[in-house]
């Protein structure tokens, strides 16, 4: 059957006390949604829909451009109102997995499985085994254990209240049975809300079976409400992500003090520091070394590399073997070449440092082509900028800038030049000659320093 996944994100969150519709709230640095779709995304479905409600505008315009389909709940009258919404976009040949908008961990492979037990004559349901239930609908089974219905705790008996089998919501359902069985659902309960869980039932009555399947963890199931539980699931997701990072080959100094907020590819013999964050696409070729306190957003790093704590590396590209930091900035658009060093409190913006090339102090290249072997002495800045237009800096192979520097593009240095420590470098510096650019030093006999007249 074709698969048509449906989440449900039209809940407001208001014990989350903010602005933001719960299921924009952050989480590893995306919105709680984005995880989920992404995940639904891994299946590879027919169609998706949203269902959405408070905060609508912002929450499909945090979606602006994705292949979903959207469906409003003007009014929250229950999780199966909200399936309601929804189902005349879906096609009757379609099965149905039903997710939700604040529920981001669900592991894609649970849901393969899922999916794999429901069909057009089986609805298959995800439940997780509790040592607290409370809150959750308990699964009442018979005496063979088939599944008979859902309770929620408001409507449940005392002896339903002791079974630990909880409702995750999680369910994959044939479309033209859901239509059916949707048009069937009451109000009729302490909340005065359609269940979605009473479908169930009616299609136990139906004598459709009814498969369930035990989530493997219990993270995979959990909601958000409020900001504690966030942060909650904000750790389980960084736990989750350290495994995957140390199951590769890397090693972390301290997996619960790092935070992976994109895809990270690692190669053998890793090392990461504590308290490093990662965004977007990042990879790390073998043997790297990630100091402490380093950021490091949609860049490629290659074998050997070290990055000094401090740091932060954003849409670049480093070689292998390269020495970076401490305290040292690469903006989008860096790429250095092999063995190449960029020091302390030294920043790079849309700049190449050819192989071998060295910066190691107080400086900063912006726009700028740096050929091989060059060394730019401390103190040293492109004057790229002249407030309205940005010009290119190239400094060729071999060469040697004096510390203090000021190179006023657009200018070259050639190959094998040296420029003299402290000078403004406006024209062409030839290859191969010592270019410098100072004013007459003098000193001013009898000269007294102004001195401050005494208080009171």
């Amino acid at each position: 059957m074709k698969l048509a996944v449906v989440i449900l994100a039209a809940g407001q969150g208001k014990r989350m006390k903010s602005a933001l519709p719960k299921v924009l709230q952050p989480l590893a640095g995306q919105p709680l949604l984005r995880h989920v779709v992404s995940r639904a995304r891994c299946l590879s479905p027919t169609s998706m829909h949203v269902v959405y409600g408070h905060g609508g505008e912002q929450v499909r315009g945090a979606f602006t451009g994705e292949d979903l389909k959207w469906a409003l709940q003007a009014e929250q009258l229950g999780t199966g109102h909200a399936l309601m919404q929804a189902m005349p976009e879906v096609a009757d040949d379609e099965l149905v997995l039903v997710l939700y908008g604040d529920v981001p961990l669900i592991d894609p492979e649970t849901l393969r499985r899922l999916i794999a037990l429901a069909g057009p004559k089986a609805v298959s349901l995800l439940t997780v085994m509790l040592d607290n239930p409370t809150g959750y609908g308990r699964i009442v089974r018979n005496a063979r254990g088939a599944v008979q219905k859902i309770v929620e705790q408001k409507d449940a008996t005392r002896a339903q209240l002791k079974i630990r089998e909880g409702n995750s919501g999680i369910l994959a359902a044939p479309a033209k049975l859901l239509r059916r069985w949707l048009g069937k659902l009451r109000n009729a309960n302490a909340q005065g809300e359609y269940y979605l869980t009473d479908i169930i039932a009616m299609a136990v009555k139906d004598k459709l079976k009814v498969n369930p399947l035990v989530s493997p963890t219990m993270a995979e199931t959990l909601g958000v409400n409020d900001k504690v539980q966030l942060a909650e699931l904000e750790s389980l997701h960084r736990a989750a992500r350290a495994r995957e990072l140390m199951l590769a080959g890397a090693t972390l100094a301290d997996p619960a003090r790092i935070d992976v907020r994109g895809e990270v590819a690692v190669g053998r013999d890793v090392f990461i520091d504590a308290n490093v964050l990662f965004e977007g696409a990042v990879r790390l070729g073998d043997g790297v070394r990630v100091g402490p306190n380093v950021v490091l957003r949609d860049v490629s790093i290659d074998a050997g590399s070290v990055i000094h704590a401090n740091s932060i590396l954003e849409q670049s590209t480093v070689g292998a073997g390269c020495v970076i930091g401490p305290y040292a900035r690469l903006r989008p658009g860096s790429k250095l070449g092999r063995d190449v060093h960029v020091g302390n409190f030294v920043e790079l913006k849309k700049t190449e440092l050819g192989d071998g090339s060295k910066a190691n102090h107080l400086t900063y290249l912006g726009d700028a082509q740096v050929g091989k072997g060059v060394n730019v002495g401390a103190g040293t800045i492109t004057c790229n900028y002249d407030g309205v237009n940005k010009s290119q800096t190239v400094i060729e192979d071999g060469a040697f800038i004096g510390s203090g520097n000021m190179l006023v593009a657009p200018v070259r240095i050639g190959k094998d030049a040296t420029t003299g420590a402290g000078s403004t470098i406006t024209r062409e510096a030839p290859a191969g000659q010592l270019t410098l650019s100072r004013s007459k030093q003098i000193t001013l006999e009898g000269w007294k320093r102004p001195v401050k007249k005494p208080k009171g």
